[in-house]
């Protein structure tokens, strides 16, 4: 039966008029994308409710516990048993993707501290100093470089570690490391909890819902408190702990009469070199000489976030736009290297003159140019994908672009670092002024953390704006990162201007801190930068001894993948409240699902909720907020 989601993209495919734009064109050019392929891709019943299995080749198995003939899998596996081992499953690949990126990150450290990964050097030292410390490495006796070296080797080991815990799990407030232990989900490393998991989803293995979901939490939190804080810490101590900037947004950033570059995907590195070649004289003058006038690098999804905060560098859209850059005509080339980029890519830039070009040995297509991202010669095989755009500028047709005027402006760039300072001052840094603000009567309800990805089958970006216009204008300040963060750019949200749309109390507060009420806070892994800020406002005291007794909430309303689910998990292990627009595929588990929309919450303090409708799930937010304001006696 449709539901009235179903009927909303059938009606409207997204809210942004760019893309509605691009849509058109692409159907006028007779070009599949993912808003028509979601037309026919009516998705199967058993494995939204999870009960499908395909664990073993007996199967696979369909279970319905209403029916006795098919209640049990061959093997006798119960409905809770599928649908927990196939959550888990998502849990573990989603882990296993945010820690592989840190992992990535972490050697690329050890590469810039050799001086291997030129031009890179240590751009935030005072963090490798902090962050060192963390890990009882003291920089007497070491130059930058070695102290960098020497962070680089044990971030790496926090991935192989078989027994003790996580590093960064001293973060957090002690009552809560205490309810780790004794729930037993302190992740010791995190390729061990991974594994582990996988181990246990495998026939045979473990059958019992609630272990499967408990065992879930613990790698979710390898994710949150491992391989995604690695990566972003890492990623500031090399490339720049992020500022605010301001820049602009959407498609209309391309430009007609320049080389446009797209670069896509979750790992900074490649994309900022690319960003630097592009200002390399040489290529300038390559770019002129065949009649363009000049480069213009654009971003795409998280590592388009992550060049937007430290090089400035425009984004032209989040997940859903990628093919719809490609539709414009005006691309040049498209570089790609690991999560979210769609296999369709290829046949689309197939339809124009686009080059789409992988650049990690773990993220190949069929049908795109190969150019390994190759470190010690990083910088030239930046220039060597540069040039190949640059030829390419002559095989656009002219009369098969179209660019939509629409751009907008943003201010990104809201690290802890930064909001700390931006709170208390250089010499006064502190959460201080936002504590009090929200123990004020009239000021500031609470915090929200909005983020996760676009979904083709739910109109693009209408869940994430609904619904942060909502908590805005009910004085919920609003931190979001990745998809969810360029969706609020494109609508205006992260600007100033944007606190006309906020209550009056946060609109004060904004106004005199000189923030928008919607903080861009990164890519998807920065997500890690959150669960950072909330330690922090446990640590100053009046908002309670716990993560899970601060007036905050989060949210994922357009989210769509398997990283979405692993950053759910680690969420409400750290005790937050966490609600989810696309249901969980849980509805065939009666067990799984009363676990962990209500029993996770006796267990962590955090649990689940689904609301398709974004503006109810704001105000399951706000609910939540307001008990536990009301639990502190504010």
């Amino acid at each position: 039966m449709a539901t009235e989601t179903d009927t909303k993209v059938t009606k409207q495919k997204s809210i942004d008029k760019a893309a509605e734009e691009l849509i058109a064109k692409a159907e006028r050019d007779s070009v599949t994308i993912a808003f028509s392929r979601v037309q026919t891709q009516k998705g199967c019943a058993f494995g939204k409710a999870g009960t499908c299995c395909r664990m073993c080749v007996m199967g696979p198995c369909r279970i319905n516990p209403k029916d006795p003939e098919s209640a049990r899998g061959i093997c006798g596996a119960t409905a809770d048993t599928i649908v927990a081992r196939n959550l888990a499953r998502m849990v573990a690949a989603g882990t296993a993707a945010h820690s592989d990126h840190g992992r990535e990150v972490a050697h690329q450290l050890k590469l810039t501290a050799k001086g291997e990964l030129k031009p890179f050097c240590v751009a935030d030292k005072a963090k490798l100093v902090k962050v060192a410390a963390e890990f009882g490495i003291t920089p007497e006796g070491k130059t930058t470089e070695q102290l960098a070296e020497a962070l680089a080797d044990a971030a790496s080991a926090e991935f192989g570690k078989q027994d003790g815990k996580l590093t960064f799990l001293a973060r957090a407030p002690e009552k809560r490391q205490k309810l780790w232990a004794k729930l037993g989900i302190e992740p010791r490393g995190v390729d061990r909890e991974v594994v582990e998991l996988m181990h246990r989803t495998a026939i045979g293995v473990d059958q019992d819902y609630e272990s499967l979901m408990v065992s879930s939490l613990r790698c979710g939190m390898a994710d949150g408190w491992g391989g995604s804080m690695i990566g972003t810490e890492l990623t500031d101590i090399m490339l720049g702990t992020p500022s605010p900037v301001r820049t602009k947004v959407n498609l209309g950033v391309l430009k007609e009469d320049q080389v446009n570059v797209i670069v896509h995907g979750h790992e900074p590195a490649l994309s900022a070199m690319v960003v630097q070649a592009a200002k390399d004289d040489e290529m300038i003058k390559l770019s002129e000489s065949v009649g363009a006038k000049g480069i213009n690098i654009a971003g795409m999804c998280c590592t388009g976030n992550e060049v937007l905060m430290r090089n400035k560098v425009p984004i032209a859209g989040n997940f859903l736009h990628q093919e719809l850059a490609i539709v414009t005509g005006a691309v040049e080339a498209m570089v790609v290297d690991v999560q979210c980029v769609m296999s369709s890519l290829p046949e689309v830039a197939g339809c124009y003159h686009t080059k789409i070009i992988t650049t990690s040995r773990k993220a190949k297509i069929r049908g795109a140019e190969h150019i390994d991202f190759e470190e010690g010669d990083a910088y030239e095989v930046a220039k060597k994908i540069l040039r190949l755009a640059i030829e390419n500028y002559k095989n656009r047709d002219a009369e098969a672009v179209e660019i939509p005027d629409e751009k907008m402006d943003l201010v990104a760039g809201f690290s802890h670092e930064t909001i700390n300072y931006m709170l208390g001052g250089q010499f006064r840094a502190s959460y201080r002024p936002l504590n009090d603000a929200i123990m004020a009567p009239n000021r500031i309800r609470g915090v929200a953390g909005v983020v996760g990805c676009n979904n083709a089958r739910y109109t693009q970006d209408a869940g994430h704006i609904a619904m942060v216009k909502e908590l805005i204008a009910n004085d919920v300040l609003v931190v979001q990162t990745g998809c969810g963060a360029v969706a609020s750019a494109k609508a205006g949200l992260l600007t100033p201007e944007a606190i006309e749309m906020a209550g009056p109390g946060l609109r004060e507060v904004c106004e005199a801190v000189g923030i928008p009420p919607v903080l861009h806070a990164g890519s998807c892994v920065d997500n890690s930068r959150i669960l950072v800020a909330l330690c922090e406002m446990v640590r100053e005291g009046g908002l309670g001894e716990d993560i899970s007794d601060l007036p905050v909430a989060g949210a994922a309303p357009e989210w769509m993948s398997e990283k979405a689910m692993a950053i759910g998990f680690y969420v409400v292990a750290s005790g937050v409240f966490t609600v989810f627009g696309p249901p969980h595929p849980v509805g065939g588990g009666p067990g799984v699902s009363e676990l962990i929309f209500k029993g996770f919450e006796e267990m962590t303090g955090g649990m689940f909720a689904n609301e398709e409708d974004p503006v109810a799930a704001a105000h399951l937010m706000i609910d939540h907020i307001n008990k536990k304001r009301k639990a502190l006696g504010i």
